[in-house]
């Protein structure tokens, strides 16, 4: 039988009779995960790059004031997050309503190389800040889309690792960006800097554009059978997404227990109007802003407190992000015994090591130490409670759907309501720089830390309520929704 690298429709793919070449691989769902991976992975590396570079490229390419750099850095570390507030909510409905999730993947990748050249290339603030608005719309594509892919192909038994592995990514970009960005900055130029970044969009086209989706995958299963008893090694090998019963399955069964009709409001207002959702959505803004807050005051701050260079304020975001590889476990225990405690232990934590940075307030070898050892307790925090966050987004829509079948209709509502995941991480993003750089300046960083830290205590208390369901409700239903099969032994309990 022959075979194609490529179908036949770029665009559309399975118009070829004939299957494409390692289609089992490429639509399996680890190549699916690393390609998802590697998309946030290079949105988050972009974004951060510059992190540590710009205090001193605004300087001597935009020739901004030596005054006026602090407020500037915030701004337009705050623009991203504007552009990506703006653009989520669209990015999910367009998703949601388009007949393949990759070619909105490969159109977030334009849009990140033409942010990537224009602030490679800005002579000025203007262009500056029209690459951080493209980039803040690539990483609503690559967010709401990515996201819900996933969504589509992983069994929501495994969603909890998945997204432990997607965090990892993002958070590694984020290790990665201001490290690399600092060094290659001091020992080569600004120009070096996103020579890193033409590589890196290089390597994402070619896997994006290699990955077929699962759903499309399946237009040739039925000539794609082994001549061993017709049996089909991909379902063998890799068992599909299980899913809720069907409504035809619902009818056939209990004619008297009909299927409900599609809601007569937009799936966004019905995603919103449930208050498990508004309370993750709440928790992804908090993490944004704890997790930002530092892109635009601790590459100044180190070079003010402790006199270094663009490479020391790169390497400080090391402590920071090295517990990112926990997230996969964290995943994994989210799966077997529910986010509700790691959610609110993550928050809860979080709050005695931010106030602590206040001690951090003058040159010395002790002091180095202690800013890295807080800024790793500060990372291990935010990699508790993030994770549940993200695993509560798709068991909201799981819920619903498994409540009332073809609510969100035939097109359903992942990417809508992982658009509104973006929303709210994108309005951390634009309030976290903010907050923690003008109250540092108009205030200090002492007070920068008890403020941050008084948020994130205060939000555990929602956290520890909503998180897989509203707390006082859950020994009612006798287990979790946060997943189709019920815990072992549950048979016994009905």
């Amino acid at each position: 039988m022959r075979t194609s690298l490529w179908p036949t429709g770029l665009w559309q793919p399975g118009d070829d009779p004939h299957p494409p070449w390692l289609l089992h691989v490429r639509s399996s769902k680890w190549f699916i995960l690393m390609t998802v991976a590697l998309a946030v992975f290079t949105d988050i590396f972009l974004y951060s790059v510059i992190v540590p570079v710009l205090p001193f490229a605004l300087r001597t390419r935009a020739h901004v004031e030596e005054s006026e750099v602090q407020s500037w850095v915030s701004i337009l570390i705050a623009v991203y997050g504007g552009a990506l507030a703006i653009s989520s909510p669209i990015s999910g409905w367009l998703a949601d309503h388009s007949s393949s999730r990759r070619l909105p993947l490969v159109l977030g990748l334009v849009a990140l190389g033409g942010a990537t050249i224009l602030l490679n290339l800005g002579p000025n603030i203007g262009i500056l800040i029209l690459g951080r608005v493209l980039q803040g719309i690539s990483a609503a594509i690559v967010w709401t889309v990515g996201l819900a892919l996933l969504a589509d192909t992983v069994p929501q038994s495994e969603i909890g690792q998945t997204m432990g592995y997607v965090f990892a990514a993002m958070s590694v970009g984020m290790l990665l960006g201001p490290l690399l960005g600092g060094v290659v900055f001091e020992k080569g130029g600004y120009n070096e800097v996103y020579a890193m970044a033409y590589v890196l969009i290089g390597v994402d086209i070619a896997l994006r554009l290699f990955m077929i989706e699962k759903k499309v995958a399946k237009k040739w299963q039925t000539s794609d059978r082994l001549s061993t008893g017709g049996i089909d090694l991909n379902s063998v090998l890799e068992p599909e997404k299980s899913a809720s019963p069907t409504p035809t399955a619902v009818n056939v069964a209990t004619p008297s227990v009909p299927a409900r009709q599609r809601s007569r409001y937009p799936p966004v207002i019905t995603l919103l109007k449930s208050r498990r959702l508004l309370c993750a959505l709440w928790g992804c803004l908090v993490v944004a802003i704890l997790m930002t807050q530092f892109d635009s005051v601790l590459p100044l701050y180190v070079r003010d407190t402790f006199h270094w260079s663009s490479t020391g304020a790169g390497l400080i975001f090391l402590p920071l992000i090295l517990p990112a590889f926990i997230a996969p476990l964290v995943g994994w225990a989210i799966d077997k015994y529910g986010g509700r405690w790691f959610c609110a232990i993550g928050f809860l934590a979080f709050a005695p090591f931010e106030v602590l940075l206040r001690l951090v307030d003058h040159n010395s070898l002790k002091q180095k130490v202690l800013l890295s050892a807080l800024l790793f307790l500060i990372g291990f925090s935010l990699n508790l409670c993030t994770p549940p966050l993200m695993v509560e987004i798709t068991a909201v829509v799981e819920k619903k759907e498994r409540e009332s079948p073809g609510l969100f209709g035939s097109k359903g509502a992942y990417a809508q309501a992982y658009g509104l995941f973006n929303l709210a991480f994108a309005g951390g993003c634009l309030v976290g720089p903010l907050w923690a750089g003008f109250v540092n300046e108009r205030a200090s960083w002492g007070t920068m830390a008890w403020s941050l830290a008084l948020l994130s205590a205060l939000t555990a208390v929602p956290a520890f309520i909503w998180t897989e369901g509203y707390l006082f409700e859950k020994g009612r239903k006798g287990w979790s929704d946060r997943s189709h099969t019920p815990p072992r032994g549950a048979e016994q309990l009905a």
